[in-house]
């Protein structure tokens, strides 16, 4: 297996570089760069750029308006978006809902919604996790009961990210509550202000309302709006998740992020010298650097056996676990190395518009924010402990 790329590959990767250094908005990059609040006009002026380049929907073929990327375009776009501390694409619709469409989807549901995902017209979110079934996924209980040509959707579901600015969710819901627990699920697409739909937020650790629940009271959905059969939900749910895990592993914003760690260590100074010079500081960085590089090399032969014509199974699995915990480390080494200049709560300096005096370094400021945003990295998307039992079973036969 030849991990190399061809010259072809590092001429696309020259191209990206050319796109994201004279589109990519400053403004944009210093937030990210920061690590400060990105707003809703923030995110949809980002997919607004990419998508009148082609460049948003990656995965997508091009005759539904993707780009007609191979694996590895869409790995060296991924990347090099990353480490130019470009915003992520907000994955909902792109990332998730679009792939679930052009597979499962019928040919008027693949008309009318793509095009509003690619121009922006509907932010979707995902309606999956409930209290009592986040990572047991399959023992939801928010029950679709057909009533005509409508299904009546009666339940909640929990930790729905960027809830409060979508227009359209995407929810596994129970339509045959006597069927074993994956046989009687359904995967529907409703519109958020149809009456009887209540978004709630949820306050993070980090101070911030990323997250919401979503109350459901004899919501009335059109049955068109089911996509695929009705109780074979769950394998397109699988489909699903399959390109979340992957995407949380998150390669470039891991690389992208030591490069920043790397850079603080060799600013900051603990016994006049570098921090990077201090021996317990620097041996954890190697731990996270060799970890890094192995995901790296991992992450690579995931794609070169997607490239040819592999499709990622437990491999996923093992991306996201390392992902998460690679992402979480160097958050935590982050806010170590800032000690008590990241102690200080003031969320207000993560919005646009803020001049108050810094309390120490600027990076500073978002460094405990960040940590304890990242905490989630591993339960969201299926507990790392879940992604072990995955593995467990495909890979070892236990």
């Amino acid at each position: 297996m030849d991990l190399r790329f061809t010259p072809e590959e590092e001429l696309f990767r020259e191209e990206v570089r050319d796109f994201l250094r004279d589109h990519l908005p400053e403004r944009l990059r210093h937030k990210v760069r920061h690590d400060l609040t990105m707003t809703k006009a923030d995110m949809e002026e980002w997919h607004a750029i990419l998508h009148a380049r082609g460049w948003l929907a990656s995965h997508w073929p091009e005759q539904y308006g993707g780009p007609g990327w191979t694996v590895v375009q869409r790995s060296i776009f991924e990347d090099e978006a990353a480490r130019a501390h470009a915003p992520r694409i907000v994955p909902f619709g792109v990332g998730m809902l679009g792939p679930v469409l052009i597979k499962y989807g019928s040919e008027e549901q693949r008309r009318t919604i793509l095009p509003r995902i690619l121009d922006g017209r509907d932010w979707w979110c995902q309606g999956y996790s409930e209290p009592g079934a986040g990572s047991d996924l399959a023992s939801l209980k928010t029950s679709a009961v057909r009533d005509g040509d409508h299904y009546v959707v009666n339940g909640q579901k929990t930790w729905t990210t960027l809830g409060q600015f979508a227009n359209r969710i995407f929810c596994l819901v129970r339509t045959d509550p006597t069927a074993k627990a994956q046989e009687g699920i359904s995967f529907l697409l409703i519109d958020m202000d149809t009456p009887g739909i209540e978004v709630r937020p949820i306050v993070l650790l980090d101070g911030d309302a990323e997250v919401n629940e979503v109350f459901f009271t004899d919501v009335r959905v059109p049955v068109a709006n089911l996509v695929g059969e009705e109780n074979k939900g769950w394998t397109y749910a699988k489909y699903l998740l399959t390109y979340e895990r992957t995407n949380i592993a998150g390669v470039g914003s891991s690389m992208a992020a030591f490069d920043r760690l790397r850079t603080i260590a060799g600013k900051l100074t603990r016994g006049g010298r570098p921090l990077r010079d201090d021996p317990l500081f620097a041996a954890r960085m190697a731990r996270v650097e060799i970890d890094l590089a192995n995901m790296a090399t991992t992450n690579m032969r995931v794609i070169a056996a997607a490239a040819g014509g592999g499709a990622p199974g437990a491999e996923s699995s093992m991306l996201k676990i390392k992902g998460t915990e690679i992402r979480q480390a160097i958050t935590a080494l982050t806010r170590r190395a800032y000690g008590p200049y990241a102690q200080p709560f003031m969320p207000e300096a993560l919005e646009d518009g803020y001049n108050g005096e810094p309390v120490g370094p600027e990076d500073a400021i978002a460094a405990a924010p960040a940590y304890f945003n990242n905490r989630k990295l591993s339960i969201f998307g299926g507990s790392n402990e879940v992604q072990k039992n995955i593995i467990s079973k495909m890979i070892v036969g236990l």
